[in-house]
Parts: C-alpha cells; sequence; structure tokens
C-alpha cells in the first residue's frame, strides 16, 4: 500500500513539473524575425505596400516606403505568401531557426494583365487595416485616363475620385472636402512642391513616367504628416533600374517627354533621368504670333546600395513656365526641388530614414514697358529623421523629427538699366517650423485595429528688418461709409532679425479606427487636428503664379484643423466589386480672408487688408469600384458643403456679408464622376470619364449707379450666385500593335477627345455695357470645347 502511494505521489508529482515546464515552455516559445526588403526581379525597384502575408497564423505585413518588411514568427518552417497585384503572388517556404535577412524579388504579370488595373493592390483600401479617407492610384490606372491634349496628368486623374474638386478648366491647384489649394500638402520624394501646376492649370508638374506610388490623404492623415489641413499628396520618384539600361516617353501634339533609367553598377546603383517640354508656341512663331507659354520640367535620381543595412538617394526636380505677351511681358515661375535621404538598418526591427531636402518656389514678372523686372519666391531648408520599429506584428511604432528653416521674399525690383526706377526689395520674411511625432500601428484583435498618435509642432516667427506698429489694428473699419480701411503704422520697430517675434505651438492628436465584421465588411472613423502656419495670399478661386505665401506672425494666426470621419467598406462578389461610404465633418480655425479692394501684390503690410474668420465643411463621399474582368472602373459621389465665415470684431462691424456663413469659393454641392476602362481585345483598350459638378460660387452684380458719366456695377453679399453646372464627357482609345513583346522596342498610340459632345462650360462670367446698343449684358467665357488629341507612347 505504501509502495502504490509511494508511486502515485511519485507520479503526480512529474505530472506537475511536466505540466509547469510544458505550459512555461509554451509561454516562451521562441520567435524569430524575418526582415528585409521586396523589390522588382526585372529592375531592383523597392516596391512598396506588398502584403507579406503567414495564412495558417493570421497574420501579416505591409512593406513601408522603401520597401522594408519585418516581421515576427515562432520558431519553425512557415508559408509565406507575398503578394502584389500586377506581380505574380509568391509562396515562399522559410525555415525560421534564427533571426533572418531575407530579399523578395518580384516577378511583373504580363503585359496583357496591367489593363485590370483597378485590381491592384496599391489601390485597394484593406477593409481591415485603420486607414481611411485615403485615396490611391497606381501610375497604370492613370496612364489609362482620358487626358487634355493627350498628357497624362496625376493631378487632373485625382479630380475623378470622391471629395476632390478644383476651380475649373484652365485653374491651378485642386480642392479636397472644400479645402483650399494652399491647404494641401504636396511632397514629390518627401520635398515640398508650392505649385502643382504648369501652363496656369493645364497640366499638373509631375511626369508621370518617373512616378513610382502616389496617395493622397483626405482625412485620418498619420501624425508623420503636418502643416496642411486640407490634404496630403505623398508621390515617390522611381529609384531606377540598377540592372539594365531602358527608356521610355512619348510624343504629344502639344508636347514630348523621355526618360532614361540604368545601371552605374549593376546591383548596386542606378540613376535615372526625365524630362518633358512643351512646343505649342513654336508653332504659334510660324504665324507670326510673338505671345508664346511653354513649359519643361526635369526630373533626377541616383541611387546607391551601400551595403545590406545602409542605402543613399539622390533626387531632384526642376521645372519653369514661361508666359509672355510678345517681349515686353514675361511671366516665369517654377518649382525646385533637392534631396538627399539615407536609409539605414539598426537591427530587424528598427529601420530609420534620415533626409535633408531643400525646396524653392521662383516666380517673376519681367516688365519692359514699365522698366524693371518683379522677382519674389519661398525657399525652404528641412531636416528631418524617421523611424519605424517594428515590435510585433501587431503593434508598430512610427517616430521622428523634422525642422524647417523658411525665406519668405514677397519682391524684388530690380530696374532696367535705362529706366529711372529705384531698385527695392520688399520685407523678407524668416520663419522656422519644427515637429516631434509618434505614431502607432496596433491590432488589437482580429477584428479591431487601431492607428494613433501625437504630432508637436511649433513655429517661431523670426525678426525682419521692419515690422509696423499700430495704435490698435492694421485693419480700421469707417463706420461713416461702412467699409474697412488699411490703418497707417504709428511707428516701426527696425533690425528685429535676430529675435524671436513671435512663436506658435500646438499639440496635434491623430486616431483612426477599423473594426471589422468579417473578411469582406468593416466601419472604420477617425479624427485629427493638424495646423497649418502658412498662408496663400489670393483672392481669386484658383492660386495664380503671382500669389504671395506669407508665414504666420504677430498679426496672422494658425489654421487649426478638426476633422472627423466614419465611413462603412465592403468587397462584395469575391472581391470583384468594392465599395466606401465616408460621412465627414471639419472645421478650421482663422481662415484669414481679405477686405474689398484688397491689393496683394507687392504689399509690405498685407496685415492691413486681411480679417481673421473661420470655415467649415461637411459631407458624404461615396465609392464604388470594379475591379477585375475587362470591364473595370469606378463611379463616386460626393454630397457636401463648404462654408466661411468672417465675424465683425465688434458689435458695430460687419464682416463680411454681416458675419453670416456663406458659400467658400470651393463649395460644390454635387460632384458625380464615372471613369470605366474596357479590354476590347489584346491590342486595344478604351476608356471614358465622366465628370458632373455644381458650378462654382461666384458674386454677380445686383445693379449700377452711375458716377460722372462712368456705369458703376455694385455687388451683394459674396458667392450667392452661381456659375452654371460643369459637366463633361472624356473618351480614349489605346491601342498596342505587339502586346506580347516583352522587350525591345514597344510602342502604343493613344487618340483621345476630352470634351466629346462640346460643352462650352463656363470658367467666369462678366458683365459690361454693350458699346453699339449700349445694354447691360452678360459674357460667359469658356475656355475649352471639344479637343481631339493623338500621342504616342513607346518603350525599350
Amino acid at each position: 500500500m505504501n509502495a502504490s502511494l509511494f508511486f502515485l505521489q511519485n507520479a503526480c508529482l512529474r505530472c506537475a513539473w511536466l505540466l509547469f515546464f510544458g505550459y512555461t515552455g509554451f509561454l516562451h516559445a521562441q520567435k524569430y524575425t524575418l526582415s528585409g526588403t521586396v523589390k522588382d526581379m526585372a529592375t531592383n525597384e523597392t516596391l512598396i505596400g506588398v502584403t507579406i502575408a503567414v495564412p495558417e497564423l493570421q497574420t501579416g505585413v505591409v512593406t513601408n516606403e522603401y520597401g522594408f518588411y519585418s516581421i515576427t514568427l515562432p520558431e519553425g518552417t512557415h508559408t509565406l505568401q507575398i503578394g502584389f497585384l500586377g506581380f505574380r503572388t509568391q509562396e515562399v517556404s522559410v525555415a525560421l531557426l534564427e533571426d533572418t535577412t531575407k530579399d523578395f524579388f518580384m516577378i511583373e504579370e504580363s503585359t496583357s494583365l496591367d489593363v485590370v488595373v483597378i485590381e491592384d493592390d496599391v489601390e485597394r483600401l484593406r477593409i481591415k487595416k485603420p486607414e481611411m479617407s485615403v485615396n490611391k492610384l497606381s501610375i497604370n490606372t492613370i496612364k489609362k485616363l482620358p487626358v487634355l491634349f493627350g498628357e497624362v496628368d496625376v493631378v487632373k486623374s485625382l479630380l475623378l475620385l470622391p471629395g476632390v474638386t478644383n476651380a475649373g478648366e484652365g485653374s491651378s491647384g485642386f480642392n479636397v472636402r472644400g479645402g483650399a489649394a494652399d491647404q494641401n500638402l504636396i511632397l514629390l520624394d518627401e520635398a515640398t512642391v508650392f505649385n502643382s501646376s504648369h501652363l496656369f492649370g493645364f497640366f499638373s508638374v509631375f511626369n508621370p513616367d518617373a512616378i513610382k506610388d502616389l496617395k493622397l490623404y483626405k482625412g485620418g492623415i498619420p501624425a508623420r504628416y503636418g502643416g496642411r489641413v486640407a490634404s496630403v499628396l505623398d508621390i515617390y520618384q522611381k529609384d531606377g533600374n540598377s540592372k539594365e539600361f531602358h527608356g521610355n516617353g512619348g510624343i504629344g501634339a502639344i508636347s514630348s517627354r523621355l526618360l532614361l533609367e540604368g545601371p552605374l553598377k549593376k546591383d548596386k546603383s542606378s540613376f535615372l533621368i526625365g524630362g518633358r517640354s512643351s512646343y505649342a508656341h513654336l508653332f504659334l512663331r510660324l504665324t507670326d504670333n510673338e505671345n508664346s507659354a511653354f513649359f519643361y520640367d526635369l526630373n533626377t535620381k541616383l541611387s546607391f546600395s551601400l551595403n545590406e543595412k545602409n542605402n543613399l538617394y539622390l533626387s531632384g526636380y526642376f521645372g519653369r513656365d514661361v508666359f509672355s505677351l510678345s517681349d515686353s511681358f514675361v511671366n516665369t515661375y517654377g518649382n525646385t526641388v533637392f534631396n538627399a535621404r539615407w536609409n539605414h538598418i539598426f537591427s530587424d526591427k528598427l529601420f530609420s530614414n534620415l533626409s535633408l531636402i531643400y525646396s524653392d518656389y521662383f516666380y517673376g514678372l519681367k516688365l519692359d514697358f514699365l522698366g524693371f523686372d518683379w522677382n519674389s519666391g519661398i525657399q525652404n531648408f528641412n531636416l528631418k529623421y524617421d523611424f519605424n520599429y517594428f515590435a510585433s506584428n501587431a503593434f508598430r511604432i512610427n517616430y521622428g523629427v523634422n525642422s524647417t528653416y523658411y525665406t519668405f521674399n514677397p519682391g524684388t525690383i530690380e530696374p532696367s538699366p535705362d529706366s529711372g526706377i529705384n531698385e527695392e526689395q520688399l520685407i523678407k520674411k524668416f520663419a522656422v517650423e519644427n515637429a516631434a511625432y509618434i505614431d502607432v500601428e496596433h491590432k488589437i484583435s482580429n477584428a479591431l485595429t487601431l492607428q494613433y498618435g501625437l504630432r508637436y509642432s511649433s513655429f517661431l516667427r523670426l525678426g525682419q528688418e521692419e515690422l509696423n506698429i499700430y495704435e490698435d489694428s492694421p485693419v480700421l473699419f469707417d463706420r461713416d461709409v461702412g467699409i474697412y480701411a488699411e490703418a497707417e503704422p504709428i511707428g516701426v520697430e527696425l533690425d528685429t532679425r535676430g529675435k524671436i517675434i513671435e512663436d506658435f505651438g500646438m499639440l496635434e492628436p491623430r486616431f483612426s479606427m477599423a473594426l471589422a465584421f468579417n473578411e469582406n465588411t468593416s466601419v472604420k472613423a477617425s479624427y485629427n487636428r493638424i495646423s497649418q502656419y502658412l498662408h496663400l495670399l489670393s483672392n481669386t478661386s484658383s492660386p495664380t503664379p503671382l500669389d504671395v505665401w506669407t508665414p504666420s506672425g504677430p498679426f496672422v494666426k494658425p489654421q487649426i484643423l478638426d476633422q472627423v470621419a466614419i465611413g462603412f467598406f465592403k468587397d462584395i462578389q469575391n472581391n470583384t466589386l468594392n465599395i466606401q461610404t465616408e460621412v465627414f465633418y471639419k472645421e478650421v480655425q482663422n481662415r484669414i480672408n481679405y477686405i474689398d479692394g484688397a491689393n496683394l501684390i507687392a504689399n509690405n503690410a498685407i496685415e492691413q487688408v486681411i480679417l481673421n474668420g473661420e470655415a467649415r465643411a461637411y459631407g458624404l463621399e461615396f465609392l464604388l469600384t470594379k475591379k477585375k474582368g475587362n470591364f473595370t472602373g469606378w463611379l463616386g459621389y460626393t454630397l457636401s458643403r463648404s462654408e466661411e465665415r468672417i465675424p465683425g470684431r465688434t458689435p458695430e462691424e460687419p464682416g463680411i456679408n454681416n458675419g453670416e456663413w456663406f458659400a467658400s469659393n470651393y463649395d460644390k454641392t454635387h460632384d458625380i464622376t464615372l471613369t470605366t476602362t474596357y479590354e476590347l481585345s489584346k491590342k486595344w483598350t478604351a476608356s471614358a470619364s465622366f465628370l458632373y459638378q455644381t458650378g462654382q460660387p461666384t458674386t454677380f452684380p445686383n445693379g449700377q449707379y452711375v458716377y460722372k458719366g462712368i456705369v458703376v456695377p455694385s455687388f451683394d453679399f459674396r458667392n450667392t450666385n452661381r456659375l452654371p453646372e460643369y459637366h463633361r464627357l472624356d473618351l480614349s482609345f489605346t491601342y498596342v500593335p505587339k502586346p506580347d513583346k516583352s522587350r525591345g522596342w514597344r510602342g502604343e498610340w493613344n487618340f483621345g477627345v476630352y470634351n466629346a459632345y462640346n460643352r462650352r462650360n463656363a470658367a467666369s462670367i462678366s458683365f459690361r455695357q454693350n458699346s453699339s446698343s449700349n445694354q447691360n449684358e452678360a459674357v460667359r467665357l469658356a475656355i475649352f470645347g471639344i479637343v481631339p488629341s493623338i500621342s504616342y507612347n513607346f518603350k525599350f
């Protein structure tokens, strides 16, 4: 009996030890990290947004902006699925017995599959990711869309997305969710681009052949971005082919382009250089027309793989527009950016990117008939250091710092040698903007994923040669006539360049979440606060090259945005169709506007003509996308309202429109877009896009009076009228003579019709008195009717 009891006790003790060590062994099961980069097999180009999944563990990661990934898995052999549509999906078996570095190379699908462009992972808004209010377009998609004059245009393609509009044909920039064009942060390889348009808005500054990836954030903006309150357009250039020399380009009716890329040292370094130029002005000269308008730009990039842990990138962009009326009036403007970036992998979990960035926007006038040149611009130097820490598959931390030094030149007057005008430099302004941020991507469960972060930004307005001092306010209100007027300074503070004359600081929380009901359905919500310290001084609905950027300071407060959004997302019919619906509401504090008769050009005291107010926008966006099959495309609809309010500073002051809310220049109640692509055969592809928008707000005269024999119109409140509704249909047909050819010279023809039914959309309506009948009349200005085009694109 005692022997039996001893045996039982011994067996129980052994079981306890086995259970204990088995349980603790389970708790401490060895895990290892697999990390590396994902590249294009043919070019060594790193790929952004590639999904690396382990189905049996229901986990996965996505490559960052430089193609880097890091995934932590239990010890053992795992099957990885690497997916990036447009490329062949791979299944790779990896034996993970220690921390391992492994690069993956993906093979591009055949050219015939590229037409299924909406299917691309780059354009999928993943159901379970806490990423909303974001649109992604691949370059393959953009190149299939109908375009003006056959010139592929990135910005015009964005206008086909919900929540994105502009001020009409021939207008610069774009408007997102009722915001102004200056409220968009536009980045090219992380460098700020201040003007996104060529030829006053007819074309964008982005060469499509040089672009690898682009993403538009309309809301839910991560904490790494700041400085603009409407949107972020983040564009990355290609790195260049480090395996073989290749080229591609296109010849169009009014412009052509050429891009060359190849290895400096095979598999280790590469170059990319691309240029575009328009030449329609050359044909004008054949008709003895001395006027001209043309643009040119240049994209460059050098990429160096120093070793497994270090990569160096040098990239640049230079662009110019020239518009002249004979030789007496010449307007020149454009962007210059340069970026030096160093990628360093500290460990299999920590990736870093250090960037030194220079950005310059120049705009000037040559006025020979007045005897002087007028040049102005904005420059900045930006140093930024960003880190990605892959703590686990469910927890990733992004953090970093940056500092930007600005120089604002409102204008330099340079007299001609024979003129009697004195040289003059308008007062330059200087500022420093600093920021630090932390952003967390946190997968709570298979159903719930969060992204939350905090950004702290500060803005130091540095001193200048002269700073006006006012008794009360720079803007006075004349009660006798009921109008605002400029106040006279009571003094000037001289040479304050060594001082900080104003400083601002702002905490900017960010939060977004995704709650998935199943693999195909989720709801998402987001909130973000963003501050903007720069203002574009423009009293037109569309920015012009002469508009002036000015910093926040003693008389101009920074804009502050608060935006919330909630959305419903669903894939249906085996992921053939995708539905995205969002509602949003946003408020902007300290949105400036201008008193009647304000002069913004060459104004040394801009504070004398601006008033402080607020803005708000709210609406619903709907997007239905078909991603598979010969017939693909999307249907977008936006129902929204964008308003401003400029109240009086005292009960006696009316402000603007008596301090009531009024439609902003960017208010479009209804916005409908339909975009389709149909593969007729291997050789022929047809595309069409239809666009309808509510007419833009404007102000018409409501009467007139005669003063000393001159008829003077009188106006009611601002933006109480609208232009007629805008709509047009564009068509495009692409012919590929040899679709199965994958090497050597490959060409394709594109035939397009812009505004196919010749709609004469109103860019503006002006009122005048007919010189013959002396009757008042309204005159509609339409820029384009029907415009056919033909272009030839090639690769080699």
